[in-house]
């Protein structure tokens, strides 16, 4: 039952939330050509094992160069990209990972 609850409210998430997605999507691609950034989340329920879908937040390359994220300077993370972690929109795409459990 809660299953059959998440699905529906993952859909009309998605489908309310689709033009932002898809504008978000285009921004990100123009920017850098690179749309999704996986990430290993760990152990989920019955320890099984899932992988986080995010927008890319950070520059291409940016994680090899070991730089910091935090502070006034972020020269990791584009203006673009800064708006979407400041409002969670780069979180959009956790939509998608409840769908596909």
């Amino acid at each position: 039952m809660i299953r059959i609850l998440d699905i529906s409210i993952s859909i009309i998430g998605l489908l309310i939330f689709l033009p932002v997605f898809l504008l978000i999507s285009i921004l990100i691609v123009i920017e850098s050509k690179v749309l999704f950034c996986l990430f290993k989340a760990g152990v989920g329920k019955n320890g099984v094992e899932f992988k986080l879908f995010k927008f890319r937040t950070m520059r291409t390359g940016s994680d090899q160069q070991g730089l910091l994220t935090m502070g006034e300077k972020r020269s990791r993370i584009t203006k673009l990209r800064l708006f979407l972690r400041k409002y969670k929109l780069d979180e959009f795409p956790q939509l998608l990972n409840v769908l596909k459990r």
